[in-house]
């Protein structure tokens, strides 16, 4: 049995027959928010129920952070520091070289944000990050505590200033640019215990801000939760059957098939060809014929 669908026939150059979906590690609850660190050959991701975040190399896995504040989505600002999004804090913070903690964000209009969910760093270094409701309705993946604000797509300029540049969806939860800033992609998850629409959204990017929000793609196995774009601009979306690979027109391109419900993925390995996916329990990666874009 393959582990690729071929939809649209060029996706079959996307994929390499004699690279094989290959899982990495197992044992977890829920793992999110894989971030790769080329330069310490590493990969972090969120094993958000059992409150760590784990860092995997060929040698195997080994925890990076206990307590680690419920963290959930990561990613790396322009000097290679870690940011990173903690829904038991409910907080967005980075990790300085020193290993101290600084607060990007907690608080909206004088209001706890609700559990901060998946980060972006744009190219003027401002940090965007989503803030659905999903780490304070349960226990699960956080504490459950009372709702103060709607769930938004968050701005957070260089000198820290922050504001809320989505207020339209239901639960935004992964983000994504395009390779050229132009393109900001966000998937809304819908809130829990509803049956809220869920697809994926893109906006324009004019004068740094999202502008003619508009429905991109629908994931039809599942929902979408992270996204990542390779280097063509194709958008790789997590679902419930694997990785779907969708055209910058929208349309779907072809499948990476994993036998667990994807959560996020990222780009990484030596030339940014390896695709991590967190599944359900697991750690995958697959190497592809194309190349993320994330930076550094």
């Amino acid at each position: 049995m393959s582990f690729f669908e071929v939809i649209d026939p060029v996706f079959a150059t996307y994929v390499l027959g004699n690279a094989p979906l290959k899982r990495l590690a197992t044992g977890f609850d829920w793992v999110e928010g894989p971030v790769w660190f080329g330069d310490a050959g590493c990969l972090l991701f969120s094993d958000i129920p059992n409150n760590r975040i784990v860092r995997w190399n060929e040698e195997g896995v080994t925890t990076y952070r206990q307590p680690s504040n419920f963290a959930n989505g990561h990613t790396r600002d322009q000097q290679g520091r870690l940011v990173s999004c903690e829904h038991g804090t409910r907080r967005v913070t980075r990790t300085e070289w020193d290993g101290k903690v600084t607060v990007i964000a907690d608080s909206y209009q004088g209001k706890r944000l609700n559990s901060p969910n998946d980060v972006i760093v744009a190219a003027d270094g401002a940090i965007w990050f989503t803030d659905p409701h999903y780490g304070i309705m349960t226990d699960y993946e956080g504490t459950k505590s009372e709702q103060e604000l709607d769930c938004y797509v968050y701005r957070v300029s260089a000198d820290g200033n922050i504001e809320a540049v989505i207020t339209d969806m239901k639960a935004p939860n992964g983000l994504a640019f395009s390779p050229d800033g132009k393109r900001l992609y966000v998937a809304d998850t819908g809130r829990m215990f509803s049956s809220d629409p869920q697809h994926i959204r893109v906006f324009d990017m004019v004068d740094g801000l999202p502008v003619n929000g508009r429905i991109f793609h629908t994931i039809t196995a599942g929902c979408a939760d992270g996204i990542r774009l390779d280097s063509d601009g194709n958008v790789w979306s997590s679902a419930a059957d694997g990785v779907h690979c969708i055209a910058p027109d929208g349309h779907l391109m072809g499948k990476i098939l994993v036998p667990e419900t994807v959560s996020n993925i990222c780009f990484g390995g030596h030339a940014k060809n390896r695709l991590f996916i967190t599944a359900t329990t697991s750690l995958y990666s697959v190497i592809l014929n194309r190349r993320g874009v994330q930076v550094p």
